[in-house]
């Protein structure tokens, strides 16, 4: 049976939580091993459990959430019943509006944070793979000028110095790749440009350590 526990303010009765009839969990019908599994709760509500304490907080019925979306009665139910599920960008939109905040977690309880917004970027504005671990090898330079050494690319170079414009690059090959960890560590993250262009800065002073310029 279904059983309503309020009204609306207008005095409309609550609507019902939509269920399947064919799934309703009646423990009139379960077996013995089932009955002892439900009692060793309670148990983690998942996704639609999380939908029902964000309408808990916000004191709404499922009608009422609905409006606050912009969604029907019927789809807030769905996802309550685990039928479908609702976008990433709705689930942050239930959580702002119920003053939360998701955290994600790795195996040791640690917390994951998203990659920085401000990581580098190629010169096209797109971004580097996720998976690739970028380095600072110098000033850039544009490529149909980086295998001269004229003054139109040493000029570039210079430039490239003044503003702080550091060239990027990364290893592909998983084989290289592992080796440059082992040697280097694994970043946590893509470095913003600025971070990748104070290495570029310790790149040049190593190289006049090395190489002192001559007296004149």
């Amino acid at each position: 049976m279904d059983y309503v526990n309020g009204t609306d303010d207008g005095g409309e009765r609550l609507e019902a939580e939509e269920i399947d009839r064919a799934s309703w969990d009646s423990m009139a019908n379960w077996t013995q091993a089932e009955r002892d599994y439900w009692f060793m709760g309670p148990f983690d509500g998942g996704l639609p459990g999380m939908i029902r304490r964000v309408r808990r907080i916000l004191d709404v019925s499922q009608r009422g959430l609905a409006a606050l979306l912009k969604v029907s009665q019927s789809v807030v139910a769905r996802w309550e019943t685990g039928r479908t599920s609702p976008r990433a960008c709705v689930v942050e939109q239930l959580l702002r509006m119920a003053r939360l905040r998701a955290s994600v977690r790795d195996e040791q309880g640690e917390e994951v944070g998203p990659m920085r917004a401000d990581g580098a970027r190629t010169h096209a504005g797109s971004r580097y793979p996720a998976h690739v671990d970028l380095r600072a090898t110098g000033w850039w330079v544009p490529r149909r000028l980086r295998s001269m050494t004229s003054v139109e690319a040493f000029a570039a170079r210079d430039r490239s110095r003044r503003i702080g414009d550091p060239a990027i690059r990364y290893n592909a090959s998983p084989f290289w790749k592992a080796v440059e960890r082992e040697l280097y560590g694994t970043p946590d993250d893509h470095p913003a440009v600025h971070q990748l262009a104070a290495e570029s800065r310790y790149l040049d002073e190593r190289r006049e350590e090395r190489f002192p310029p001559r007296a004149a």
